[in-house]
């Protein structure tokens, strides 16, 4: 598996994601300021409704942006197996039940999945406890995060 190609996968996703919310915020935009959506009463609040939705999917939308802008300027460095896992690591963990799973470790973006050649990819990011406990550890390496009071073990099979 390449990193390289997992790294434009998600660049297209974050583009992909940004259209489509831009298409979103036009949309609410336009239900909000019509005509139609003036009140006609002190009880209609549709116009009022399709502004806050509005305004939400302007701020999503800026999310997006933003994490487009910081994948873009990531550079996907090798693996070094001096420094371990670092952002822009590519990686295959194993549960306490033998259940596989690659990971990406994104600086942004976090829970975008992704399918290469059939194999889903998962973004995590070092914001999250599975992103921050795996900073620095190597193939071979386990790794323990408490979720929702759950303790989870993973092994690290694998690290590019």
């Amino acid at each position: 598996m390449h990193k390289n190609t997992v790294h434009q996968l998600i660049l297209e996703a974050l583009r992909a994601d940004l259209a489509m919310t831009a298409r979103a915020v036009h949309s609410a935009y336009e239900a909000a300021t019509h005509e139609e959506s003036a009140p006609e009463n002190k009880y209609d609040t549709l116009g009022l409704e399709a502004s806050y939705l509005a305004a939400g999917q302007a701020r999503r939308m800026e999310e997006i942006r933003q994490a487009l802008q910081v994948c873009q300027n990531l550079v996907v460095r090798a693996y070094d197996a001096q420094r371990g896992i670092e952002i822009g690591a590519l990686l295959c963990l194993e549960d306490a039940q033998e259940r596989v799973q690659w990971l990406f470790l994104a600086p942004d973006a976090a829970g975008l999945k992704l399918d290469l050649h059939g194999q889903s990819i998962t973004t995590i990011t070092p914001r999250s406890p599975l992103g921050q406990s795996l900073l620095g550890k190597f193939a071979g390496d386990e790794v323990e995060i408490l979720v929702g009071g759950t303790r989870q073990q993973f092994t690290v099979i694998e690290a590019l």
